[in-house]
Parts: C-alpha cells; structure tokens; sequence
C-alpha cells in the first residue's frame, strides 16, 4: 500500500459528537473512520502490522465493533478470527464470563473450540474506555486456554483508565490514536 495514512491523519477522520449519549460526554464516533476507503484500509493495516508482530496466531473481536475491525485484521494477516458474543447469539454450549459495568453487570460469551491450548490471541476492538468488555474478554480467552498478551485498539481514552486496568491484567495494550481529558 502506498501512502498509507499515519495514525495522526487517522485521527482527523474520528468525528466527535458532543453531549453523546448525555451531556458532558464527548462521544468518539469511528463511523466517519470506517465510512473513508483509505482510513479504514490504513487502520486495519496498522493494526495488522502490530498484531503480525506480536506473532498473532488468532484474532478476538468483542462484539459489535471490534467485530469490524478483528474480522479485517485477521483476514489481513490470513489467520482466524474469534467472535467475543453477548449472551445467547451462539447456537452452541458456550463458555462465558460475567463482568461488572458501572451499573449492573454484563456478560460474554464464546465458542470454547475456536481456540486451542496455548494459541497466541491478540484482541483487537475500536474504543478501549474503562476496559470491563477487554478484561473479560482476555479472561475468557485465557477460560479456553489461549495465550492473551496483546490487545489492540484504534482509540483509547487514557483518562478512563482501561488501558491501565488491562495492563494490570498482564495484557500489553497499543492504539492507533488516544483522545485525552473531554
């Protein structure tokens, strides 16, 4: 690919909407990103030059976003990718983790085949904030007996703090772009 796109100009084509989903939020839209043929093509190559180097032999996704860009990454690499669902899309007898959100709890689930012993999986979503999806994710992974020391992100909100709490997971975490303080 020629002229790819740097994570800098990257982030010139996030658009931020005020006041989403309530006021004092400054909500983080990756839908102008993934609109733009060559940010999108660029985001997915970065991603997959990080994970390629962390020698990624499958890709998790959490579902839904990090399904768009997990599902690219992996076919960019020519590896598979692992669907992280929320309850109740899998047609088959799943593993699942719980997890606490700010208010409540949620949890997800996975095939417990699509990974094998020791199989080196790298997660791959759009947004890391206060990182309870990414947490549980890699939990879950580790539930199936894969290998979880890499999560990659297009944007992370330092200021929420996800990234520290996966990192105190032992996940090592990259983005392509963060967002500080609004």
């Amino acid at each position: 690919m020629a002229d790819i796109m740097t994570p800098e100009a990257l982030k010139g084509l996030i658009r931020t909407v005020p006041d989403f989903p309530q006021p004092g939020i400054q909500f983080r839209d990756i839908t102008t990103l993934i609109g733009d043929p060559q940010g999108m093509a660029a985001s997915v190559h970065h991603l997959a030059e990080i994970a390629r180097a962390a020698g990624a032999q499958k890709i998790a996704g959490m579902e839904a976003r990090g399904f768009i860009f997990g599902a690219a990454v992996a076919v960019a690499l020519g590896i598979g990718f692992i669907p992280v669902r929320k309850p109740g899309k899998l047609p088959i007898t799943t593993i699942g983790v719980d997890y606490a959100l700010e208010y409540g709890t949620d949890r997800l689930e996975m095939d417990p085949g699509a990974v094998s012993e020791g199989e080196n999986v790298v997660i791959v979503d759009d947004l890391i904030a206060t990182g309870g999806t990414a947490t549980a994710t890699a939990q879950l992974l580790r539930m199936a007996g894969a290998k979880v020391e890499r999560a990659l992100f297009v944007i992370d909100l330092p200021d929420l703090g996800g990234a520290d709490a996966l990192r105190g997971a032992g996940v090592q975490v990259e983005a392509l772009m963060q967002f500080d303080g609004d």
